[in-house]
């Protein structure tokens, strides 16, 4: 029997209504189709417009209480990672912004950080809590050093998207390029076998998080994203307007 638009629909959508099938598992079974399509039978696909979609359950994301944030904290053993998840709290900013923050883009007359590239490849400003200035500056003088070792070495270059590389050819071993929170050894780039200092691992963070919070007892699943759903919502509750929460977080639309 032919398998033509109108089964199709019929298929993808008994799996919605009928099944109750989530929202991913429909979008994989049209992937599958459409691999079977094109690279097994090499037919054209049919253009699908009569489809009823399965629902993505709204879920809202989980918050933390201010009480909850300080016992969280408290339960940080490790100073770094104690420092990365305040910034987190303090800042908004999500992990990978946080962990691939460069030492040019943290202006403390200002109180500002620049995050650049974040999610939508759009840059945005976020604020430097004061209770975090005096940490993150000593931070960047132990990178300062710790790169002049480097250079010392005949190491001390960072990764640079390849426009910038290009561009700025010296950039790479410029100190103010430098993450703020640069990884403890030294890895070989896959892709070019340049020996460089990455930044910390994102897993680091995590597990730091999930156990602190385990130590803390805490009841709620705690992730590093749970400190920017946190900072949002307690900026809020403090007075501030959506639209500069909006702008702290980088959201295009005020509704997320």
């Amino acid at each position: 029997a032919e398998m033509g638009k109108p089964e199709l629909e019929s298929f993808l959508t008994s799996l919605a209504v009928q099944r109750n099938v989530s929202a991913s598992t429909q979008t994989q079974a049209l992937s599958a189709l459409l691999f079977l399509y094109k690279d097994v039978l090499e037919l054209e696909f049919p253009w699908l417009d009569e489809v009823t979609r399965a629902k993505k359950p709204a879920r809202l994301p989980t918050v933390l209480t201010a009480d909850e944030v300080k016992l969280l904290f408290q339960y940080l053993d490790d100073p770094l990672m104690d420092l990365v998840v305040r910034l987190l709290y303090g800042t908004g900013m999500r992990l990978l912004e946080c962990l691939r923050l460069r030492m040019k883009d943290v202006e403390f007359t200002r109180r500002e950080i620049v995050v650049r590239e974040g999610k939508g490849n759009k840059d945005r400003v976020t604020m430097l809590p004061d209770s975090l200035a005096d940490r993150l500056r000593a931070q960047m003088e132990f990178v300062k050093g710790q790169h002049a070792q480097d250079l010392a070495v005949n190491r001390g270059e960072v990764w640079l998207p390849d426009a910038l590389a290009a561009k700025y050819p010296n950039a790479p071993k410029a100190l103010a390029w430098q993450y703020v929170f640069p990884a403890a050894g030294f890895s070989v780039d896959p892709r070019s076998g340049a020996v460089r200092r990455h930044h910390v691992d994102d897993k680091r963070v995590q597990r730091a998080v999930k156990r602190a919070a385990e130590r803390a007892e805490l009841v709620k699943l705690v992730t590093p994203h749970t400190l920017r759903h946190s900072f949002a919502t307690h900026l809020l509750e403090a007075g501030y307007d959506i639209r500069t929460v909006q702008e702290l977080l980088g959201h295009s639309d005020v509704s997320t």
